[in-house]
C-alpha cells in the first residue's frame, strides 16, 4: 500500500473547512470526507480558528505599547554597543593595531 504524499493546504482552504465545522451542519466525518482530510485535522483547524477569533476583534492599541517598550530597549542596546565600539577603537589605535586614517 503506497503512502499518500504530504499535502500543504492554503490558509483559505483551512478557514473554509474550519468555518464549516463551526457551523455544525455536518458531522466531522462528513466534513472530512467532503474536503478529503482527516477528521483530526478538521478538529485542529476548528480549534485554531476559535483561538484566533478574538484577535480579529482586538484593538491595535495593545501592540503599539509593547512596540514602544521594545524600541526603548533597542535604543539602549545601540547606545551601549556604540560606546563599546568607540572604546575598543581607541584602545586599538593606541596599541598601534588600528590605523588612525579610518
Amino acid at each position: 500500500m503506497a503512502k499518500r504524499p504530504r499535502r500543504n493546504h492554503t490558509p483559505a482552504f483551512k478557514a473554509k473547512v474550519a468555518l464549516a465545522a463551526v457551523k455544525g451542519e455536518k458531522t466531522l466525518a462528513e466534513l472530512a470526507q467532503q474536503f478529503d482530510v482527516h477528521p483530526n485535522q478538521v478538529t485542529q483547524w476548528k480549534a485554531q480558528l476559535l483561538e484566533g477569533a478574538a484577535g480579529v476583534f482586538g484593538s491595535g492599541g495593545g501592540e503599539a505599547s509593547t512596540a514602544s517598550v521594545d524600541l526603548k530597549s533597542l535604543h539602549a542596546k545601540i547606545g551601549e554597543l556604540t560606546l563599546e565600539n568607540d572604546f575598543l577603537e581607541g584602545a586599538l589605535t593606541k596599541a598601534g593595531l588600528l590605523s588612525a586614517k579610518r
